[in-house]
């Protein structure tokens, strides 16, 4: 699969991402139904204080994919575009771009039960608690986007390692948190 190269932008956290979630979250649970189990506000825009690509990330969570595969029409009515499973099995991925071409939206929708749900909750909450970590995550963006014209690729590669590292602990934090 080829992904296209584009240009990474971050910039310092804006108090508006979260209402813009909420916003989209409704129009979304909307054309979801009764499939809808939970929309959580994931990535960089999920954490106060640190940057991020001003790009909403949602996590749909479903009871069935086979159902929502019939509904998606749906998400294309709000003006997400489909890219599949974009390199991660059992995912359903869009995006959504505002009408001058600028990407304001992703969406990742998974069933109930995938790993994928807990590995991004645990790393969003983990970041938040762990101010010291999210820190040096954006941190680590600034650096990767203090090149002339950063592009996605190597943006993505590049912080890779970092995330690889604190996931393993978000994941183990995440799970003892849940059983208290």
């Amino acid at each position: 699969m080829h992904f296209r190269s584009m240009v990474v932008c971050v910039v310092p956290h804006n108090s508006r991402w979260a209402s813009d979630f909420v916003m989209e979250a409704k129009a979304i649970s909307a054309s979801l139904g009764k499939n809808q189990i939970a929309i959580h506000h994931i990535g960089s825009t999920a954490i106060a204080g640190i940057l991020a690509k001003p790009i909403i990330d949602l996590l749909g969570v479903v009871s069935d994919l086979d159902l929502f595969d019939a509904r998606s029409n749906m998400i294309h009515a709000l003006g997400y575009e489909a890219m599949g499973s974009y390199g991660i099995e059992g995912r359903r991925y869009f995006r959504k771009s505002d009408p001058t071409g600028r990407r304001t939206h992703h969406l990742h929708i998974f069933a109930e039960g995938s790993t994928h749900i807990e590995r991004h909750l645990a790393f969003r909450d983990y970041l938040r608690c762990h101010e010291e970590v999210a820190t040096a995550y954006s941190a680590l963006k600034a650096a990767l986007t203090d090149v002339q014209s950063p592009h996605q690729n190597s943006y993505i590669d590049g912080k890779g390692p970092f995330i690889s590292a604190v996931e393993k602990d978000a994941l183990n934090w995440y799970r003892h948190k849940r059983l208290k």
